[in-house]
């Protein structure tokens, strides 16, 4: 990298940092060195360059900000991302306020997106179908009330894919994909997530036992069980919403093209 780009980059930091807010992650943790601040804008800049060669101009963007591999799962939180008249890409994405109870939505740069302490230096994106691509980007390029029409702030990381109490920040992502694609008839979450059926969309099983769903709940603010149905939650299955269950999900559904990955 060149020398003169490196005060760029703190100064990049410097700017994203006071509005950050992280999906499911505590505000506590060590403030990024100069090398994952290089790291994370070297993934941005070679994300950028791919995703402008794919000819897309919307993708579902993930990274691996947690290592979930023990639950079978490689990418943790998911973006709708989008090419600007500008030139630039920005990533809309929910994202939880700093390990709490709430959630707002957001809209970053690539740089912002990725400057996370990073489980792996990794971005994967699906390219959905030219007409979700247009459905997605009139949402996108309207004003903020409608990008936001089904969010709500009560947030947990493991929300129960078919309920309405919480919402994580993948569970936001398909919904407004599902109202995007259905502009006159959904609009509230049940709709939503009665389209998602309609389409075969299955969520992912994680395999909790007891002692693992009361520390999260004891715990952590941001993690919560009670939105399940009891017959699952005491059984140990909670369904919830992941980027890989998305990602397998868009062909199966015709919205979209498998996921292609990119790792430093």
């Amino acid at each position: 990298m060149k020398r003169a780009l490196f005060p760029s980059l703190l100064l990049a930091l410097a700017i994203a940092m006071p509005l950050q807010a992280q999906a499911g992650r505590s505000c506590e943790q060590a403030k990024p060195t100069a090398e994952l601040i290089v790291k994370g804008m070297q993934l941005a800049e070679r994300t950028s360059q791919q995703l402008d060669a794919s000819g897309a101009r919307v993708v579902l963007l993930a990274r691996a900000g947690q290592d979930l591999s023990k639950y079978g799962l490689r990418y943790s939180h998911l973006g709708i991302a989008y090419k600007t008249d500008e030139g630039p890409w920005r990533v809309v994405h929910k994202l939880n306020q700093c390990g709490t109870a709430e959630a707002a939505v957001y809209r970053q740069g690539l740089g912002e997106f990725f400057l996370d302490d990073l489980w792996r230096y990794e971005a994967a994106w699906a390219v959905p179908t030219p007409q979700v691509q247009t459905q997605l980007l009139a949402v996108l390029r309207e004003s903020p009330s409608r990008i936001t029409r089904l969010n709500v702030a009560p947030y947990s990381i493991v929300s129960y894919v078919w309920g309405q109490k919480y919402q994580q920040s993948n569970q936001w992502a398909v919904e407004t994909l599902a109202a995007a694609m259905e502009p006159a008839t959904i609009v509230n979450r049940g709709q939503a997530q009665a389209w998602m059926q309609f389409k075969g969309y299955e969520p992912t099983t994680l395999r909790l036992g007891p002692l693992t769903r009361l520390g999260g709940r004891v715990g952590s603010a941001n993690v919560a069980f009670d939105d399940h149905p009891n017959d699952k939650r005491f059984s140990d299955r909670i369904e919830t919403v992941t980027v890989d269950s998305l990602f397998a999900w868009l062909p199966r559904a015709g919205l979209g093209a498998a996921p292609v990955a990119f790792k430093l």
